[in-house]
């Protein structure tokens, strides 16, 4: 039956405008849907992604979650003839959607453009700084003398425990929101099972989450598992694992020693042999590796396939703070340099704090709408 197209040629300027600009030299020849190693005999991508873009149909496409399971390989863009690349307009359909399902859409504005960048850093900058002088001017000294211990400028239990506990749990409510924003849109294109032979949602997701997201499986699936490109995200992802690891365990031990006096065992700063300090400093050196080996992929795209934006750079560039901060505050409170570990862990705390903050509008927030996006494919019967 015919069917009315109403093009949104504004949302076709906006996409073009956060990294779809190679978008008006596709001519449907469908290469890149052949192309793909991972997309589905029913209504591939990402042609049809490319159609509904040239179009202008704003609503199909940021409701459709085939956009969010393409890993960017680059084939896609590598195959393509006329040089469109298909695989940078799906990551600008994602940068596009994340202002769209989460709340507060203008962080995501911030987020996709440079001029904005003074605006994110400025919050956790004043915040953090606040807490230094207040503190400064209780103890008389913004370096305090004898051993460097980081609580004496910022107080685990009235400072960054506290800020850091509505940090993280704000971004839970919001990835939530956005999870329940993202779930509530999504309009499969292609196949579904008789509803009495689907996969329940957690059977699904559990299976996605082994299968997948520990794996990287995908990786091989789209011809790219001996890649260095593997290999540093998978050094990332086990990476801040085990750093989250290590501060639920301190954290567990610092709370719950004021409740339980045996469960208070770990005293920071660590031992360098204790355990815990051991698997803190496995997982900063496996960031650090890892991240090197993205930066250096990113760095040797072809420009003329793949076109690496601010976007991009940005995460890269936030998650390199995070890392290079935290190693250098260890490194400079043990040679008992005040003024420079003092200050540089005031940019860690700085860092982290717009990674976890910003979390769900940034390109990191694939890990969870990715996630949700197979868990959603896979218990409609996608094949």
């Amino acid at each position: 039956m015919a069917q009315r197209i109403e093009p949104d040629l504004q949302f076709v300027k906006e996409l073009q405008a956060v990294g779809g600009d190679s978008l008006k030299k596709c001519y449907q020849c469908a290469t890149c849907s052949v192309a793909c190693p991972i997309s589905p005999a029913s209504n591939p991508y990402p042609r049809k992604e490319m159609v509904w873009a040239s179009w202008g149909l704003k609503d199909k496409l940021l409701n459709n979650p085939d956009i969010w399971l393409c890993h960017n390989c680059g084939t896609c863009s590598d195959m393509c003839p006329r040089g469109a690349k298909p695989g940078d307009l799906l990551s600008a359909l994602r940068n596009m959607a994340y202002q769209r399902i989460n709340p507060m859409p203008v962080i995501g504005k911030w987020l996709s453009s440079p001029k904005y960048l003074i605006n994110l850093i400025a919050i956790p900058a004043i915040l953090w700084a606040v807490i230094w002088f207040i503190r400064a001017g209780q103890i008389g000294s913004f370096f305090p003398e004898g051993e460097i211990v980081y609580g004496k400028l910022f107080p685990g239990d009235f400072t960054i425990d506290p800020i850091f506990m509505i940090t993280f749990f704000g971004m839970v409510g919001i990835f939530f929101k956005g999870a329940k924003n993202l779930l509530a849109t999504f309009k499969p294109e292609g196949e579904v099972l008789v509803l009495g032979k689907q996969k329940s949602m957690v059977r699904c997701f559990i299976d996605v989450l082994i299968e997948e997201v520990a794996t990287h499986k995908k990786f091989k699936d789209c011809g790219d598992d001996k890649s260095d490109r593997k290999t540093g995200h998978l050094l990332v992802f086990y990476a801040f694992l085990a750093l989250m690891v290590v501060t639920g365990l301190i954290a567990v031990s610092h709370w719950g020693g004021k409740l339980i006096p045996m469960i208070g065992i770990l005293h920071t700063p660590l031992h360098l042999l204790n355990p815990v300090k051991l698997v803190a400093n496995l997982g900063a050196i496996a960031l650090i590796v890892g991240m090197a080996i993205l930066t250096n992929t990113r760095r040797g795209k072809d420009p003329e396939k793949t076109k690496s934006n601010y976007y991009d750079w940005y995460l890269l560039n936030v998650i390199w703070a995070v890392a290079l901060t935290g190693v250098l505050s260890e490194l400079f409170r043990l040679a008992a340099i005040p003024q420079i570990a003092y200050s540089v862990y005031y940019v860690h705390l700085v860092a982290v704090w717009m990674l976890f903050a910003y979390l769900p509008w940034s390109k990191l927030g694939h890990v969870v709408y990715r996630t949700i996006a197979l868990t959603y494919v896979r218990h409609m019967g996608r094949q």
